[in-house]
């Protein structure tokens, strides 16, 4: 292990400082893109949002104007994907830079190794910017790692470290299904209603009374909850949509293939036999939250140009994991499929990038880490995990390695799995289990199955493909999948020690634990 010892200002005078986490030098990328006047950073993360409902990646029934909007004023990426399918251990990904498997945040009661950790908002904040959190960001109540919170404690989860695997009999049914699908609903009250209004007028306040510093740049996250269920929405939005959103497409005799860890997954969700008419009250009304956070976003956005910031100010828009919305059989994320990994990313930075840009190359959430980093004029050292997408924005034709990793390691599954998108295909591995003591893998060719229904992992003439694709999965992550899924148990079953004073037990991992 190298320790990190400099980081400097690339733009106006240079500093030095020391950070105290041990940690592995990686090349840094200069940006050619700074102005001298280093910019503001904003970076609006929303939950749960699949990119295949907006407007501006091509869908013709849902509203979405004002992120809509911002992919005409900046740069949209299409294949972009999350480091992780799951809440916590995306967003504390995306602040470290690193794959969940490099900071062990394997589930949703986990965090960062220490309170230090050199997360961007960490090296921002060391290096002159005020760094903002307002909204929910998945960290525990003790931790906000050089942030300074607005709003309210938004942020409360108590991490114990703690984690299962499922080793329950699957070919016993519950009967029922999940209550997830019970709150689904119009009303113009909800726990994510109250909590992204109170995101949006907290942002709008702080932005109206703090005026633009040349000398003290702002990097700020703005978290909102929607579209994330419960599915509950004012019934104008949802009259958008009813009768209007298709079915999602399942083959026949699909269902019964799925791998292991998805027939868990079906099992400890609940959701096995969910009747249509629920189906298609859950699609009709996640396009309708989604249309409703979407206006949420429009004000934020509004507030932005209107207090002077937007001349200055790069503004980011995207979400920490996608929605199944019943594609595969499956609900929610926790799984490898485009449905659950593959996200939004807009980049607009005035007077930098051609307006109105697209870019088909494939990259992940730390992707966008490294590339805060860049813009912000910062150099250092840290082992970001990601690339700057800088060089790639202002030309097309730049060179850039066309891979994401995603990883899974978290609960309600079989054994851990990961995910590798290098060109048109997808390989995903799932870890050897108890039962079955074997890696099976699913492969893909995006390009002439995009739905992933096609599994051709078992194609002699896919071998070598696999192979290639496995060895350089290992190569950017640094472990085989197998020997993370048993380090995963180890650290999970040990946990953290932390015990919560008002109920003298830790708290468990369970199916509704992916808040």
């Amino acid at each position: 292990m190298k320790t990190n010892k400099v980081f400097k200002v690339t733009t106006g005078i240079i500093a030095l400082f020391t950070l105290k986490t041990s940690i592995p030098a990686a090349e840094t990328i200069q940006s050619e893109a700074v102005k001298s006047k280093r910019p503001n950073i904003i970076v609006i993360m929303s939950d749960e949002h699949n990119q295949k409902i907006s407007g501006c990646y091509g869908n013709q029934i849902v509203k979405t104007p004002n992120i809509d909007k911002l992919s005409n004023q900046g740069v949209t990426f299409t294949n972009c994907y999350t480091n992780s399918p799951l809440c916590v251990p995306s967003r504390n990904s995306f602040l470290a830079g690193q794959y969940v498997s490099r900071c062990s945040v394997w589930n949703n009661r986990c965090w960062l190794p220490t309170e230090d950790y050199p997360t961007v908002s960490k090296v921002l904040n060391d290096s002159g910017y005020e760094t903002i959190l307002c909204g929910k960001m998945h960290l525990d109540g003790t931790r906000r790692h050089s942030m300074t919170e607005i709003g309210g404690n938004m942020n409360k989860v108590f991490m114990t470290g703690k984690g299962v695997r499922s080793t329950i009999d699957i070919t016993k049914p519950i009967p029922g299904i999940s209550n997830r699908f019970t709150q689904i609903a119009s009303s113009d009250t909800s726990s994510v209603l109250k909590h992204d209004r109170n995101v949006t007028s907290a942002t709008i306040e702080f932005l109206k009374n703090r005026k633009p510093q040349e000398d003290k740049p702002l990097f700020m996250i703005v978290g909102y909850l929607a579209p994330h269920f419960p599915l509950i929405v004012p019934e104008k939005y949802w009259l958008n949509y009813k009768d209007k959103v298709p079915s999602p497409k399942l083959p026949k005799n699909y269902v019964e293939k799925l791998p292991l860890n998805y027939q868990h997954l079906r099992y400890n969700f609940n959701y096995e036999e969910v009747p249509e008419e629920y189906v298609k009250k859950a699609r009709e009304y996640y396009y309708a939250l989604t249309e409703w956070v979407d206006e949420e976003i429009g004000k934020v956005l509004d507030t932005i140009k209107e207090t002077g910031y937007e001349d200055n100010t790069i503004i980011i828009y995207t979400t920490d994991h996608s929605e199944n919305m019943g594609e595969h059989g499956l609900w929610w994320k926790n799984n490898m499929y485009d449905s659950a990994t593959k996200i939004p990313l807009i980049i607009k930075y005035p007077d930098q990038w051609q307006k109105g840009q697209r870019r088909d190359n494939v990259c992940s959430l730390v992707d966008v880490t490294k590339t805060i980093v860049d813009l912000s004029g910062v150099t250092t050292e840290n082992n970001w995990d990601g690339d700057s997408l800088v060089p790639l924005m202002s030309d097309p034709k730049s060179e850039w390695k066309d891979i994401a990793i995603s990883e899974y390691y978290a609960h309600l599954i079989a054994s851990g799995m990961t995910m590798i998108r290098q060109g048109k295909y997808k390989l995903i591995i799932h870890t050897p289990t108890a039962e079955n003591g074997k890696t099976v893998y699913e492969l893909f060719d995006l390009e002439k199955d995009p739905e992933e229904y096609t599994n051709l992992a078992g194609d002699k003439k896919y071998k070598d493909i696999i192979t290639k694709m496995y060895d350089a999965l290992v190569k950017e992550v640094g472990e085989k999948p197998e020997l993370t899924e048993l380090r995963c148990i180890q650290e999970f079953t040990k946990g953290y020690g932390r015990v919560k004073a008002k109920t003298a037990k830790p708290v468990k991992e369970t199916k509704d634990s992916d808040d």
